[in-house]
């Protein structure tokens, strides 16, 4: 641990006067203004104003840059004092006392001006070089902070940029999600414009159109339409289906309709006897595509329907 450096005797000195000099300017201003307590505050604030000037002289304190501005205040303070002294020694005491009253403040003030010099440290850096150590560091330090700006500001902008950027994004994922909803509706909706059932006026050329149609023109009679329908589904076999015979086994253990009606109308000369039988044998059957069916045979084999 470093030791501090040894005090110069001076300083005691020095120090010893000013104290002095405080007690014999407050008692000398204080009479002077013959006012008591506020005299009193004056003497004090004068004294304390030389001491701060004395610490600013010691740090190397700089007014606008000079040097030389702490120990001017400092004069100007002793010399103030002195006139003040001069003044009283006057009243009280006449030239004598006029002339030895100020003599303790000027000399205590002469002595801290060796002792600050004795106090200095002669390896310390002149003010010159202290200034110009000074003004180095400023000009790093505001790089320093002229870069942080900089960079402060370019953070911002590409935070700026980038919160753009999301905004359009989501825009454009918004007016494509759009675009998805409303295609999805149209495709949900298309079909049913387009395969849309006939209306009733259409229904009869409809049926005619079939490919599986034998007939080329359907009469407009009710009757005679139904006729045609449950002959046609008899004759094409990609419109009617049994669904019992969908394996070898089950065409062999039951025969279909049309096989029925053919043979009914082989050996039965009546029709509802052919439909009865018909019946009998598949009663899952309809009896009105059964009748049908027997009719159109019967006109078959009498050759009177191509």
């Amino acid at each position: 641990m470093d030791t501090p450096p040894p005090k110069p005797p001076i300083l005691y000195g020095a120090g010893i006067l000013a104290a002095l000099s405080l007690v014999w300017s407050a008692y000398a201003i204080t009479d002077l203004m013959h006012s008591g307590k506020f005299g009193l505050s004056v003497a004090i604030a004068g004294d304390i104003g030389w001491i701060t000037v004395l610490w600013a002289e010691y740090k190397g304190v700089t007014l606008g840059g000079r040097r030389w501005a702490a120990i001017a205040a400092g004069w100007g303070i002793a010399l103030g004092v002195a006139v003040l002294l001069v003044n009283h020694g006057m009243e009280a005491g006449g030239r004598a006392q006029a002339i030895a009253g100020p003599f303790v403040v000027l000399v205590g003030k002469i002595v801290w001006a060796f002792a600050l010099e004795a106090m200095k440290d002669t390896t310390a850096l002149t003010p010159e070089q202290q200034a110009e150590i000074d003004a180095v560091i400023r000009d790093s330090e505001y790089k320093a902070r002229m870069r942080h700006a900089q960079a402060d500001g370019e953070i911002a902008g590409i935070q700026a940029d980038a919160r753009t950027t999301l905004a359009r994004d989501e825009a454009h994922f918004q007016i494509h999600l759009e675009r998805v909803r409303k295609r999805a509706e149209i495709e949900h909706r298309t079909p049913l414009a387009i395969t849309a059932g006939p209306s009733a006026e259409q229904a009869p050329e409809q049926i005619a159109s079939s490919p599986n149609e034998v007939a080329s023109t359907i009469p407009s009679n009710p009757n005679t339409i139904r006729e045609h329908v449950a002959n046609n589904a008899f004759t094409s076999p990609n419109l009617v289906r049994d669904p019992d015979r969908d394996d070898a086994s089950a065409a062999t253990d039951r025969p279909s309709i049309a096989d029925l009606v053919r043979e009914q109308i082989a050996i039965t000369p009546s029709n509802a006897a052919a439909v009865q039988n018909v019946l009998a044998r598949r009663p899952d059957a309809n009896k009105d595509s059964v009748a049908a069916a027997v009719r159109r045979e019967r006109r078959k084999m009498e050759g009177g329907y191509a």
